[in-house]
């Protein structure tokens, strides 16, 4: 066996259980979201708004580690919804400001129920959960800077 090539083993990959855990998990969330009619992207976006209320498209985009091309879409849909509107800032017209709705705030009373669904789907005590959250965190601060 030659053993240089052996970092190109899929099961030498870190990358890969990261990968198939969340689309295994993502999947898991599809029925959940699919009562509140959200995608999983536009789920994790609604949890930032419903948590600040208001922000600003580049925070969006850096809280939730996703690009303007994914977000403007996501953003169009959601404001077709009536869950959020999209204003330019009064003091630079080049920030674009996301604002949750009357109608966004009322589908949180909904959409509480789904992390406790979520949490039957993945068999980790809380100090489990806790730990993995936050190597994850700590690998995601690695690869963003």
């Amino acid at each position: 066996m030659n053993k240089e090539y052996d970092s190109l083993k899929l099961e030498n990959q870190l990358c890969f259980p990261l990968y198939a855990c969340s689309k295994e998990i993502i999947k898991k969330y599809k029925p959940f979201l699919d009562e509140l009619d959200l995608t999983y992207t536009q789920y994790i976006t609604m949890m930032v708004l419903w948590d600040k209320k208001q922000v600003n498209v580049t925070e969006l985009g850096s809280r939730l580690f996703l690009d303007s091309g994914t977000l403007t879409p996501l953003l169009k849909k959601l404001e077709a919804k009536g869950y959020i509107t999209r204003s330019r800032s009064d003091e630079d017209e080049r920030i674009l400001n996301v604002t949750i709705t009357e109608k966004g705030e009322a589908l949180k009373e909904e959409a509480v129920k789904v992390p406790q669904e979520m949490m039957g789907c993945v068999r980790l005590t809380k100090d489990e959960a806790k730990l993995l959250y936050g190597i994850l965190y700590k690998i995601l601060g690695g690869v963003s800077e």
